[in-house]
Parts: structure tokens; C-alpha cells; sequence
């Protein structure tokens, strides 16, 4: 996934402080424009690497002209007017005074490799916020008609960005990213939530047979801690096969200590004696909400990481793919609940193993040939 730099980022110099890889995409350029035969020694950085307008722009000329003769190019301006002319049609704002600038604060043009490796890095951790920032985005899209597989489609497309990042960046030791905690977020409106996870209790109580048919459901699928406890309760008791009922049910919980947070055991049964709908119905919900939560919770994390410039490349590899892990669990479980499961491979069968027999070759049948005659 490409970053787009903002089209209005075209002056190069602005009272704001700049962040350290707009000077070093400078001394980048800089490089090129004084020798543009060190192109050739950059790999892996294209156009979009840049973060500003007029950066990119001016590397997508540097790139699609042929490179001057080195001698001509020593005497004359003609070829850096040739890239100015036509890095305008993108950044109209530059100017003549900007390519000159660049080329002074270039502080050694030989190490434009090094320069251009700095830009990717940087690039790749746009790429990485990019890609869970639309993650995130489609979490909270309520005109999804299938909420789900667009939301896995979306991770998918995280995953390949993180796989691409790993191709680019080989490991290094210390491996593992800085902790950064995520930035704060709104608080989820969980009325829907409390009251389907109700129904989901209620009737499981009054049904305690189907509870083996969501056995992908876990207590961590529950928006409300009494809820996932209530639930611990009920497969507890089908699982040991005892009476399951509002009265069942409560009392399990209290020897479970789970009623200590001031929940009123009136109305706890009075919520276990109200079922409706299926109890597979309503598990498919709450996985459902659980999957999209995790989707969110494991993007503002890889946020987080892409965001702490001492994260390297990699680290941010090892972060995102950890983070991930999460997802993956949860859409197994999905794929259980709604018999998506992709259907393996079959493994190719082995040889059968067959008992040694006399050896067939002409030179074995004479010897027991001859041995036959003696």
C-alpha cells in the first residue's frame, strides 16, 4: 500500500520543525541531482517512498530522464533544468533556488545508498500505519453488509504489507519492539452487546444441550466480565453434566466468587430465565463482535509501534506479526462457527513399505543358478 504525500507539501522550507527523514530525503536528492549516475546503485525505493509532494515528484523525474553525460552535466545546468521543468507538473511551487539547495546541504553525495535505505525504513512505517489505520476504518463501518469478510479481507491486506516490509529488511538481533501502549479510544457503546450476550445466557440455560455446538465460543468473547463469568458457569455445569437452570447457574457462581462486584442475584435469574432465538445464533454474534474488537485492539497496537521512530523495520515486523496472531486465532474460531474452514490439502501418501525380496538381477540369478547345479 502506497503513501500519498499531501499535495500541498510542496515548499521545502516552513517555520515547523521537520521530522529527521525529510532532511535525509534531502541529502537523497541532493546526491542525485549532483551525480544522477548513483541512481543505479538505489533499490527498493520508488516515487511514493518520499513523504512530501515536491520529494516525490522531484525523484520521479530524477528517475524517468535519461541521466546526463557526466562531463556535460559538470559544465551546465541543462539537465538539472530538465528535471525541473518536469518535477513541476507535479509540484508546481518548486523552484531553481530549491535544486541548489538541495545539492548544497548534501553532505556526501557517495552515501546516497545509505540515504535512500533511511527513506525506505521511514516508508515502510507509513505503509504499516497506513494499512491498520483502513483496517481500523472498516472495523467501524456500519454499511458493511458483511462485516466479517471485508474485515479479514482488510487484515489479509495488513498481512501482506507486514510480509513485504520482512522481504525488504533482513533480521538483526533484538528483534522484539519498544512496549508502546496504544492511544486512547472512545469507549464502545455495548448496549447491543449486553443485550444479545443476555438472550445468548438465558437461552443456553434453558437449552444446556446446545452449548456443545459453540464450543469455538470463549469466555474472552464476552463484552461484560459478569457475562463471560455467567458463561464459564454454564459449560462448567453441561460439561459435568448437572442440572442446568437459572437456580443451577447462579449458584455456581457464587462458589466461584464471581459475584462479589455487587451483582444482584435477583437479577441475574431473572435474566437466565428469559431465553429467545438459538443459542448458536446468538454465539455467532458475540464472536462476531469479538472478532472485530480484537481487529481494532491489535491495529492501535501495530499504530503504536509504527509510531516510535526506535523502532526498526524489523521490530516492527515481529510486532505487527504478534499482533496479528490474535486475529488469526479468533477468525479460526470464526471459521468453525460458520463451517468456512478452508479445506486442507491432501498430503501425499507414502510408499507402502513392502517386505525385502530376493534380488531380480541377472547376476543374482546365476549365482543361485550355480549354486542349484553344485
Amino acid at each position: 500500500m502506497s503513501h500519498a504525500p499531501e499535495p500541498d507539501e510542496d515548499d521545502f522550507y516552513t517555520s515547523a520543525p521537520r521530522q529527521p527523514v525529510f532532511h535525509v530525503e534531502q541529502a537523497l536528492l541532493g546526491a542525485l541531482l549532483l551525480d544522477p549516475h548513483r541512481l543505479r546503485d538505489l533499490a527498493g525505493i520508488a516515487a511514493d517512498s518520499f513523504s512530501t509532494a515536491a520529494h516525490a515528484a522531484l525523484f520521479a523525474a530524477i528517475s524517468t530522464l535519461p541521466p546526463p553525460d557526466p562531463d556535460e552535466h559538470a559544465k551546465n545546468t541543462t539537465w538539472l533544468d530538465r528535471v525541473l521543468a518536469t518535477a513541476r507538473k507535479q509540484a508546481r511551487g518548486l523552484t531553481a533556488s530549491d535544486l541548489h539547495a538541495l545539492i548544497q546541504v548534501c553532505p556526501w553525495p557517495r552515501h546516497a545508498p545509505a540515504y535512500a535505505r533511511m527513506v525506505e525504513t521511514e516508508h515502510a512505517r507509513r505503509r504499516l500505519q497506513t494499512a491498520a489505520q483502513r483496517l481500523v476504518q472498516t472495523v467501524h463501518d456500519a454499511s458493511l453488509p458483511h462485516p466479517v469478510q471485508t474485515v479479514l479481507a482488510e487484515a489479509d491486506a495488513l498481512a501482506a504489507v507486514v510480509d513485504d516490509i520482512a522481504t525488504r529488511f533482513p533480521p538483526r538481533a533484538g528483534v522484539l519492539p519498544r512496549t508502546t501502549a496504544p492511544p486512547p479510544t472512545a469507549a464502545p457503546d455495548h448496549t447491543e452487546a449486553v443485550e444479545e450476550e443476555q438472550l445468548l445466557l438465558a437461552t443456553a440455560t434453558a437449552y444446556p444441550a446446545d452449548i456443545e455446538s459453540v464450543r469455538w465460543l470463549l469466555p474472552d468473547d464476552f463484552a461484560l466480565p459478569l457475562h463471560a463469568s455467567l458463561w464459564q458457569c454454564l459449560t462448567t455445569l453441561a460439561g459435568r453434566g448437572e442440572p442446568v437452570d437459572p437456580v443451577t447457574v447462579l449458584w455456581e457462581a457464587q462458589q466461584r466468587g464471581l459475584l462479589g462486584d455487587g451483582s444482584d442475584p435477583g437479577e441475574v435469574l431473572r435474566m437466565l430465565a428469559e431465553p429467545a432465538g438459538s443459542v448458536e445464533h446468538w454465539g455467532e454474534r458475540a464472536l462476531q463482535r469479538s472478532l472485530l474488537a480484537t481487529a481494532e485492539y491489535t491495529c492501535r497496537h501495530i499504530e503504536a509501534y509504527a509510531g516510535d521512530p526506535a523502532n526498526t523495520p524489523f521490530q516492527l515486523v515481529v510486532g505487527a506479526r504478534r499482533s496479528l496472531a490474535d486475529i488469526g486465532a479468533v477468525r479460526t474460531r470464526w471459521q468453525h462457527a460458520t463451517g468456512t474452514l478452508p479445506t486442507p490439502r491432501p498430503r501425499p501418501r507414502p510408499e507402502p513399505t513392502t517386505r525385502a525380496r530376493p534380488p531380480t538381477t541377472a547376476a543374482a540369478h546365476s549365482a543361485r543358478t550355480a549354486r542349484a547345479t553344485r
